[in-house]
């Protein structure tokens, strides 16, 4: 069988026509195999109705085994030559046949080095495309974070404001001495607390020595 691959052919067809010769071969060889059976079935038929006929089923076989293997050895050779004129009249695309779908090859040729010059600069296009998409990628999670930063300060500045306007309501009028005044309240509620926590764990002590 043709070891040349015939892609053009098998972009044609759809299908090799190494394969479709293979194919054509053993349905050739199945049909063979089946004639010689019914022949085998026809002649023990025959000799049955013969009496006294001493041939045997096994010696039919025999001589119908030899039958095949003749017939399939003139059948291989003309099978041979019917492929050889098939592939080379019938399934074979001339060489200067153009298929429609490549005469865009022919109106915008491309050498080898043409075409390995654009693979490069394909890759390098997707490869940017790669990196803008990530860049993209980062810049939505960095306003996301943007957005969450401005909420908490969205809460900070109405704090500030709800802290001004109860300044105003004690009769503070400026919000940096009040800010100071709750500062220094804060530190004297903290000392008392420690003095507190330090006098507990004194009476703590206490106890445990009596």
């Amino acid at each position: 069988m043709s070891v040349d691959p015939m892609a053009y052919e098998a972009q044609f067809f759809g299908f090799t026509p190494q394969t479709c010769m293979l194919r054509i071969y053993i349905a050739f060889q199945d049909y063979l195999f089946e004639m010689m059976l019914v022949v085998e079935g026809v002649i023990l038929k025959k000799l049955d109705a013969i009496p006294g006929c001493q041939i045997s089923p096994s010696q039919i076989r025999k001589c119908t085994e030899k039958f095949l293997l003749f017939m399939k050895d003139h059948f291989d050779k003309l099978f041979g030559r019917m492929e050889e004129v098939l592939l080379q009249l019938v399934l074979n695309i001339p060489r200067n046949v153009l298929l429609p779908e490549d005469k865009v090859h022919e109106q915008y040729p491309y050498s080898k080095e043409e075409f390995q010059a654009l693979q490069e600069e394909l890759q390098q296009l997707q490869q940017q495309c790669r990196a803008e998409a990530a860049a993209g990628e980062a810049l939505r999670a960095e306003l996301e974070e943007q957005k969450a930063v401005m909420a908490e300060l969205e809460k900070i500045l109405q704090w500030f404001d709800g802290l001004e306007n109860i300044c105003r309501e004690h009769g503070t009028g400026n919000f940096k001495e009040s800010f100071a005044f709750l500062t220094q309240n804060s530190k004297k509620l903290q000392d008392a607390l420690k003095d507190v926590e330090e006098k507990s764990k004194e009476l703590e002590r206490l106890e445990q020595l009596l």
